[in-house]
């Protein structure tokens, strides 16, 4: 009897421990865990069906085909799966969102081995797929992130033309450039001449030592070209920038240092400047280009001006024209102007919820004045355009000036960005 009783004892400590290592040989799960959103910032509400087929982890244990349904409330998913990733075979679950009644979308996952929850974005493998046929449409809101996308795009400006070489505009907007079809579009999105044929060449010098003794008394050194355009130069005294007009002039190709400035023994010149070549095409020559002033009053005000000086242009020139300007705040509406000589080109006035503005012009030089077309926008002021005919003289200095003020309010300030002048030279 005592051996009977001591047999069934033994037998059943044994089906004990025989549970126990089936039980130590149950796979290890992972732990998915995340709050989704829909792309309005609302929290999805829904289920995900996961399935997947007959596969055997590495571990050995032989996980058989499936499906499990997870509510997600709220946003909140969370579900404990067997690790699947770098199975070979690949093997993935499929995982089916649906909510309001059908499918919104659906994604594949391949599911690490971790200790620690796991976000979704470390388990997709292809995310977004193409809904199911028969699906029924959805907004642009109800996928997510189409909508960030959507804004992230280029998109056609006020300026847009067909047939015409796209440039990117102030706004990031496309626009077209401006210019003779026969025309080259460069990089900040001016045209000009190209090819060969025309009156001469741009070129660049870089690093020339002027010829010249330094020794303390000496004031005039030459360069090998006239810088063109003058303000192209920039002149270097021992690593140190010098400034026209401060520090030097400049007189076709001689520089005369002024006093207190006169380079002395042992010293360094170097100049770097542009110049313009007889031969074989004209290009382009930049005037003035820069940043211009900010104002706060309800006046008239100038922010930026070019002076051309007398005979630089000449009859068949064209010169172009950009300026941008940016309003900060919403309390009042503001003017802006620009203008050749005496002559106003353009004058506007935009609204208190105008954030941006800009304007191009195009300029056909005679010898008896000039005959300027113009184009200007905004983000909510409409495309408009116009033409002005200058009566001033090329003989004389002429000074492009662009004005801007607010038209009340308080607070507010009104900034010339940006503006530029290009003249493109007659080729005949």
């Amino acid at each position: 009897m005592m051996v009977h009783r001591a047999r069934r004892f033994a037998e059943r400590i044994a089906a004990g421990l025989g549970i126990a290592a089936g039980l130590a040989a149950a796979p290890t799960l992972t732990t998915i865990e995340d709050v989704l959103y829909k792309a309005d910032g609302t929290r999805f509400n829904g289920t995900a069906a996961i399935s997947w087929q007959n596969f055997e982890t590495a571990d050995g244990s032989v996980i058989t085909m499936h499906t499990l349904t997870v509510k997600i409330v709220d946003g909140q998913l969370r579900v404990r799966l067997v690790p699947n990733a770098g199975l070979t075979p690949p093997v993935y679950y499929t995982v089916k969102y649906s909510s309001d009644g059908r499918i919104q979308f659906e994604e594949t996952w391949a599911v690490p081995a971790s200790t620690r929850p796991v976000r979704l974005r470390e388990v997709r493998r292809v995310a977004m797929a193409p809904i199911e046929e028969g699906a029924l449409p959805l907004d642009q809101s109800q996928v997510l992130g189409l909508t960030e996308d959507l804004a992230a795009r280029p998109v056609r400006g006020p300026g847009f033309t067909p047939g015409r070489a796209a440039v990117i505009g102030s706004t990031g907007a496309l626009e077209a450039a401006m210019g003779d079809p026969s025309d080259c579009v460069r990089v900040d999105g001016t045209a000009g001449p190209c090819g060969a044929g025309g009156a001469g060449v741009y070129g660049f010098t870089d690093n020339e030592a002027p010829a010249g003794v330094v020794d303390g008394a000496n004031t005039a050194f030459a360069l090998l070209s006239p810088p063109n355009p003058p303000v192209s130069l920039t002149l270097y005294r021992n690593g140190l920038l010098q400034k026209m007009g401060q520090d030097y002039v400049l007189s076709d190709r001689t520089i005369t240092f002024l006093a207190g400035a006169v380079p002395q023994p042992g010293d360094t010149l170097l100049a770097s400047y542009r110049r313009f070549s007889p031969g074989s095409s004209a290009g382009p020559e930049v005037l003035c280009s820069g940043a211009g002033l900010s104002t706060t009053a309800n006046e008239p005000t100038v922010l930026g001006t070019c002076t051309v000086e007398a005979e630089t242009l000449r009859p068949g020139d064209r010169v172009e024209v950009h300026f941008h300007y940016a309003h900060a705040g919403d309390a009042a509406g503001f003017n802006f102007e620009a203008r050749w000589g005496e002559t106003v080109m353009v004058s506007r006035t935009a609204e208190a919820d105008e954030p941006l503005v800009t304007g191009r012009a195009d300029a056909a030089v005679a010898e008896d004045g000039t005959q300027v077309s113009v184009q200007t926008w905004g983000v909510k002021l409409p495309l408009a355009a116009g033409m002005a005919a200058a009566p001033e003289s090329i003989s004389a200095p002429v000074t492009i000036e662009f004005r801007g003020h607010l038209s009340g309010g308080d607070g507010d300030a009104l900034k010339l960005q940006q503006y530029s002048v290009v003249r493109y030279p007659a080729t005949m």
